[in-house]
């Protein structure tokens, strides 16, 4: 997504690797963070997963099946964005 503006839903039928866009703080810059899987949740969003990581479901705006080019560069982020979804 680095460079790409997010332009729709991923369906992840199986579990697939893909990166997680994270922010520290609101001063902080974000990065990807790799060694994730997701697929796709009935209850919308993707559900995450990985080792040393708290299952849950995030938006799809935070997920990149692909790697990044540039860990650093994030996607667009919406306006009143959810970062986690209950």
């Amino acid at each position: 997504m680095a460079g790409e503006a997010y332009t729709g839903r991923i369906i992840i039928m199986n579990k697939q690797k893909c990166w997680v866009w994270f922010k520290s703080g609101i001063t902080e810059p974000g990065h990807w963070h790799g060694g994730f899987v997701a697929s796709s949740s009935e209850q919308g969003g993707l559900l995450i997963e990985r080792s040393d990581y708290v299952t849950c479901r995030v938006p799809e705006w935070r997920v990149c099946t692909t790697e990044p080019e540039d860990p650093e560069v994030g996607p667009e982020i919406p306006e009143d964005a959810a970062w986690k979804l209950h």
